[in-house]
């Protein structure tokens, strides 16, 4: 994963929080001696994913603070598992809290939505779970991440890396032939060639234009089965559409090679965490 795009995320998360002043309830409060203990435990059931990106948070408010890891990347959680311990000045450990559990929260949401459609699609089959470019502003990078720590894979990061040819490049080139011989003759063969068709016809036609991946484009299962028959080898197909944790097994059982999945990244619930003070005596 890369770090730059953490660190700026990082750098405006606490720029937004604190601002110029800080936090003013906790400078307040306490006194700059002041210290404590606490402790980071999941409230919820699933894959831990951005335990060292928590980490990070603290490291970046103050190094003092002493953040101990008791889980790594991949974990299963269970309700009232300790995931972290804290020791350090109390102002940092309750500035940086919010921003550290932020990041935390939703890529372990991410990962553990993930793995449920991972487990979903290999009950009925054997279909790969893809993520989309559906991601926040600069989030991309760190929820591919968490979508392949939860078991899945990941499709093209951008339009830079592969060659995605969807229905308004298709209407606008005047078809299938025309666009995937336009991407050849730019590009040869350094891009794989993959080509959203919304009938079986067009199936036909990518196949006959020589995709190396065809896109059931919002297809339901009678149709999808029909394009399925016109298979050929080398060429792998991907469902994609509106497909729900409860249809990705049906899906994964017609035989298709993948299934992307955009809620994963653009609308995935937070995992919840509580991060709390330990009283003095407590162990």
């Amino acid at each position: 994963m890369d770090d730059t795009f953490f660190e700026a995320l990082l750098d405006m998360a606490l720029a937004e929080d604190l601002a110029e002043r800080g936090d003013v309830t906790s400078r307040a409060i306490f006194a700059e001696t002041d210290t404590c203990r606490a402790v980071l435990r999941s409230k919820d059931s699933g894959v831990l994913c951005g335990i060292e990106r928590f980490q990070a948070v603290f490291r970046k408010i103050d190094p003092s603070v002493r953040v101990s890891l008791l889980a790594a990347d991949g974990d299963r959680l269970s309700p009232g598992r300790e995931v972290a311990r804290l020791e350090g000045p109390t102002r940092s450990i309750l500035e940086a809290e919010r921003t550290a559990i932020n990041f935390l929260a939703f890529l372990s949401g991410i990962a553990t939505a993930a793995s449920e459609y991972v487990e979903a699609a290999r009950s009925r089959g054997s279909a790969v779970i893809l993520d989309t470019r559906k991601t926040l502003p600069g989030y991309r990078s760190l929820s591919k991440y968490a979508v392949r720590v939860g078991g899945g894979s990941n499709h093209r990061r951008g339009l830079h890396d592969m060659v995605l040819i969807k229905d308004n490049h298709i209407d606008a080139a005047g078809g299938i032939p025309r666009a995937v011989e336009r991407v050849r003759s730019r590009w040869g063969g350094e891009f794989r060639v993959e080509v959203e068709c919304r009938t079986v016809e067009e199936v036909r036609q990518a196949i006959e234009a020589g995709a190396d991946v065809v896109m059931l484009d919002n297809m339901d299962y009678g149709t999808a089965r029909r394009a399925l028959d016109l298979r050929t080898p080398g060429v792998s197909f991907e469902a994609s559409g509106g497909i729900s944790l409860e249809t990705a097994g049906e899906w994964s059982s017609l035989g298709v090679d993948f299934i992307s999945v955009g809620r994963l990244t653009h609308s995935v619930r937070a995992f919840d965490f509580s991060l709390t003070i330990r009283k003095d005596g407590e162990p």
